[in-house]
């Protein structure tokens, strides 16, 4: 995703001017941070451009190149803004940075105030920070963290209940509990590479191309889009190396013929069951999905708001790029800032074709 899909403008301004630095000053431009700083005669501090302190009189301000000519010139350090140190982004990103690491080295995972007192925040400052920065809550990161540590483990433990405990769940009950959601099968099953699960599919034609459909017992799995019918089965195969793989049957058939509806005529809209697994803020962002209607699209940064996550529209991206199947869940419908199209997991020249579809039947 480039600068414009993430909602970062293309180029900075270049502050060349005092009247530049001086207009940057008066609209709190924080895209002027890093770039000058400025200083106040009449009360002896230096500031960021984006200080939020009241605004002081033209005459009474200077522009210096750094925060050292500012200081050699007699200016002190702003209280509120804090030139002398990482801007305040920064300083939070490290803070949450700090936390995640201690969430993914801890036995345990650490509870709220552990984690907001390694990052000098209060419990509620903490939490909002964390969720603003990283799209979830530290209670689902730590939840994500745990169940991709689980499948890390499950092939190489002895048993299932030593990776249970390895990867830092503290009872099997707990574990039991999320299993089939963080695993999308049966613990045993996943640590036998799908061994003993029963995947049915079939592959067909449809104005896109080729077209895979798979299912578990629980819901669709996958839905894959191609050229070559072959190559689509075996990254099936990949998934699932173990697995059980059933050809077409006639209730089966069904289901693939509703899928290939769905690309032909997506007015009429999708009610199968799916059984999509991905951490928590991959379940956001496809939830998001399937609530865009046919004939309409979003920006990353939109959908990134609409899920409570405005600053990160990249892993917005990274999300619907892992989009497991294709159509049901319609990241097609994600455009860049300016309308046009980005990458499309299945093929730019797909996505174009869905969104003219969509759009002539709405």
């Amino acid at each position: 995703m480039d600068r414009v899909e993430a909602g970062i403008p293309a180029a900075l301004p270049s502050y060349s001017s005092d009247t530049d630095r001086w207009k940057a000053v008066a609209s709190r431009d924080r895209r002027a941070d890093g770039a000058f700083f400025y200083s106040v005669a009449t009360t002896g501090v230096y500031c960021r451009p984006s200080c939020g302190a009241r605004l002081p009189r033209r005459e009474n301000v200077r522009f210096h190149a750094s925060r050292e000519d500012a200081e050699r010139a007699g200016f002190r350090p702003c209280k509120r803004c804090r030139p002398d140190q990482a801007p305040l982004e920064l300083r939070r990103a490290a803070a949450v940075e700090k936390a995640c690491r201690l969430i993914e080295t801890a036995e345990e995972t650490p509870c709220l105030d552990r984690l907001a007192d390694s990052a000098g925040m209060s419990r509620f400052h903490f939490h909002r920070v964390f969720r603003a920065i990283t799209g979830v809550t530290p209670k689902d990161y730590a939840a994500a963290h745990r169940a991709r540590r689980l499948r890390e483990q499950l092939p190489r433990s002895a048993t299932v209940t030593e990776a249970i405990y390895g990867a830092g769940f503290n009872s099997s009950g707990r574990f039991y509990a999320t299993s089939t959601r963080a695993l999308g099968m049966a613990p045993a099953r996943f640590r036998s590479g799908g061994a003993g699960e029963s995947i049915r599919f079939a592959v067909g034609e449809c104005s896109l191309g080729s077209i895979l459909v798979a299912a578990t017992e629980r819901g669709i799995c996958a839905v894959q889009l191609g050229d070559d019918p072959e190559a689509l089965v075996k990254e099936l195969q990949d998934r699932f190396p173990k697995a059980r793989l059933r050809g077409a049957e006639a209730e089966f058939e069904r289901w693939v013929a509703e899928v290939v509806g769905l690309v032909e005529t997506p007015a009429i809209g999708f009610d199968l069951p799916l059984d999509v697994r991905g951490t928590a803020f991959q379940q956001r962002v496809w939830d998001a999905l399937r609530s865009i209607p046919p004939g309409s699209t979003v920006s990353y940064a939109e959908l990134a708001r609409r899920i409570g996550a405005p600053g990160a529209a990249r892993a917005v991206a990274s999300a619907c790029a892992a989009n497991p199947v294709a159509v049901a869940i319609p990241c097609h419908r994600v455009v860049r800032t300016d309308g046009s199209l980005s990458g499309y997991r299945w093929g730019v020249d797909r996505k174009r074709a869905l969104l003219a579809r969509e759009s002539k039947v709405a």
